[in-house]
């Protein structure tokens, strides 16, 4: 991505930023191919004619779907769901793909002191997907409950086998697993001669190569209106991964509850409203969104370091955003 060695600046006031894609596209010969995986819509753009690509999508969309299948926390025929079942009584032995997510999952627990933890699924009573329950929260006896049932440390990998070693325990992966499986898709492109393509799921974004000529153009959003696009950043062969409260939500008695949330308590984080990370390599950033949406603004500067740009708002407009970061207009 080209990033600059990074200074920081502090913002007691700003204007709110949250990240999502928008595409300044020029020329005839752009596919744009979407579909929805991982509980939101993915999209492929690349440059070229119609017929030349389709082998190259074709087969991203298909290790795509073969990666949501294994990780996807809404599927009662897969590892994440057997892990459950068997939680708090015997290992399962599970795919490679899946080790890997765990142990980065663990890495990023690690580093941020527990405010990341994928094992929050524990916390089942939330309703925040369409077509779901009316929505409205669990109560605070359910989440006090299920608390006990949340520790990413009680998670036990052998090798390829995975035990939950405390009944009722369950995998969330979503803060996680979408940036690798995102990486995959593009691999994939890679590995049939696509040197120029982007995928956007749903404002986690990886990008490579170029558009027209000019580097993939990201824009920012504002949280509280996101309607409008404050600016874009150019990325060229990098990642912006996003985190904010204006997706997946809903309002309860005047009072937004979100689907990020807090290990230690169930209740939606209360950090912050929106971050967006921006790296040339995915791994750096993945799962440290959700991390800082419980942490909050003191710790940006702890957990992000030369490699990664960073723009987050907290409550009360507090805006942090690096000294090196550059928003174009839209």
């Amino acid at each position: 991505m080209g990033l600059p060695r990074l200074n920081r600046r502090r913002f007691a006031q700003g204007a709110l930023l949250a990240p999502c894609m928008e595409l300044a596209l020029a020329g005839p010969d752009v596919q744009r191919q979407s579909r929805v995986l991982m509980g939101t819509r993915v999209q492929i753009v690349a440059p070229g004619r119609a017929a030349d690509l389709a082998p190259a999508l074709a087969a991203a969309w298909a290790e795509m779907a073969r990666l949501e299948a294994l990780l996807s926390r809404y599927r009662d025929d897969n590892p994440v769901a057997a892990l459950a079942a068997r939680a708090g009584r015997q290992p399962l032995r599970v795919a490679p793909e899946l080790v890997a997510v765990l142990q980065q999952a663990r890495t990023v627990s690690a580093r941020s002191a527990g405010a990341f933890d994928v094992t929050v699924g524990a916390y089942r009573d939330w309703h925040f997907e369409s077509g779901e329950p009316v929505s409205q929260p669990p109560s605070a006896e359910r989440l006090r409950a299920q608390a006990r049932q949340v520790d990413w440390r009680a998670i036990e990998i052998d090798g390829e086998q995975v035990l939950l070693n405390r009944p009722g325990m369950r995998l969330d992966l979503g803060g996680i697993a979408k940036l690798p499986i995102l990486a995959a898709g593009l691999q994939t492109l890679r590995q049939h001669g696509l040197r120029d393509a982007l995928i956007d799921g749903g404002g986690d974004i990886g990008a490579m190569g170029q558009i027209d000529g000019r580097p993939w153009r990201v824009g920012l959003r504002d949280p509280l209106a996101p309607q409008r696009l404050l600016g874009t950043v150019a990325v060229r062969d990098g990642w912006v991964a996003s985190s904010g409260d204006y997706e997946r939500s809903f309002v309860h008695q005047g009072r937004l509850y979100h689907h990020v949330l807090d290990p230690r308590s169930g209740e939606p984080a209360q950090g912050l409203h929106g971050i967006s990370l921006m790296a040339s390599d995915w791994r750096s950033i993945n799962g440290l969104g959700t991390a800082l949406m419980v942490r909050g603004l003191g710790a940006i500067e702890r957990w992000t370091g030369p490699s990664i740009q960073a723009v987050a708002v907290a409550p009360g407009a507090r805006r942090w955003q690096s000294l090196s970061l550059r928003l174009a207009s839209a």
